[in-house]
């Protein structure tokens, strides 16, 4: 009977050159780092893995997140081609928006004109498309200043506390003790200007608390952190540590608030011109022209509903924006 022949085991050389056993303890442990160590050099391999790759700030992961939305998508559409007309109504609406015909009062959809005529006579298709200049500048221009405000006084506040914080927090609690549709009936019943900066303005005086205690709080979170405890330790100026290192990391959930507040603004103008204390003719307004069509809403729907349904996409819209950004820079989402 022959006898056996001597076991070699099998040996295979990696890039290093060193031997790597295909049996015993010792050879499984070489695999499985020669496994490992080729899985960190695989262009295809997990996501931020290999040494190429590079992590993910907080900005660019939400960006990566919201691509992938489709609420972020349809909504940033829809805001996309609010803007576009806000700018440019014409490229939609060749018609003047104060052209009246007497003779066209109340009448139905006619060739050229889709949405018929309202009480005076005008096309409320091109009122409707010239209106969201109007709502949409306001509810911007609105949130613009409610959120510069809000995120000063409230980042001051949240960074140095002590007497500023307690004076700032009595304020801020009179301020919300007063009811937005009221404070406007008083406030702007005596403003006579028909521009949309008086509107503005009330949004703004009374909007920035909402805005300024997510700012305090988040701040007062942001300068916790080691970072920041860190660039104290290292010398940096107050002022440093504000644009450097709290401010970055502090104003997401500033933005996520603002962009849901604007919708609400938009919606709040409309209200206020019902209510005959906001904007005035001759401004073209989906709230001026809401409030001029509720008395012929039996026998003439359409003058309501174009722009009472404008109104409602673009508050919608914006709604989803926010919740879609929300969703994006919340971790504990993730």
């Amino acid at each position: 009977m022959p006898e056996p022949e001597p076991f070699e085991p099998l040996e295979s050389y990696g890039e290093e050159g060193r031997a790597i056993a295909s049996t015993g303890a010792g050879g499984a442990s070489d695999l499985a780092t020669a496994e490992a160590e080729t899985l960190e050099k695989t262009p295809g391999g997990p996501e931020g893995t290999g040494p190429d790759k590079k992590a993910r700030s907080l900005w660019s992961d939400a960006w990566h997140d919201l691509r992938r939305n489709p609420v972020f998508i349809i909504s940033g559409l829809v805001i996309l081609f609010l803007v576009i007309i806000s700018i440019w109504p014409s490229l939609i609406a060749s018609g003047d928006p104060l052209d009246c015909d007497l003779s066209k009062a109340q009448e139905g959809s006619q060739p050229g004109h889709p949405f018929g005529f309202n009480g005076q006579g005008c096309d409320v298709y091109t009122r409707t498309v010239y209106g969201a200049r109007t709502s949409v500048s306001v509810g911007v221009l609105a949130t613009l200043g409610v959120a510069i405000l809000g995120s000063i006084l409230g980042g001051l506040a949240g960074f140095f506390g002590g007497a500023w914080d307690g004076f700032l927090s009595r304020i801020t609690d009179v301020f919300f003790a007063i009811p937005v549709v009221l404070g406007g009936l008083v406030l702007l019943s005596v403003v006579t200007s028909s521009t949309v900066w008086p509107v503005i303005g009330f949004m703004v005086l009374l909007g920035w608390p909402q805005i300024s205690r997510i700012a305090r709080g988040s701040v007062i979170t942001a300068k916790q952190n080691d970072y920041v405890q860190a660039a104290r330790a290292l010398g940096a100026s107050n002022s440093r540590m504000l644009l450097r290192h709290i401010s970055p990391n502090a104003v997401a959930p500033v933005i996520v608030v603002a962009t849901i507040a604007l919708g609400t603004y938009i919606s709040l103008e409309a209200t206020l011109s019902y209510l005959g204390v906001g904007l005035k003719p001759p401004t073209v307004s989906w709230g001026i022209d809401i409030s001029s069509a509720s008395p012929y809403i039996r026998n003439a729907p359409h003058m309501l509903l174009w722009p009472a349904g404008a109104l409602a996409i673009t508050v919608l819209a914006f709604i989803m924006l926010g919740d879609a950004v929300r969703d994006a820079l919340d971790p504990k989402l993730r």
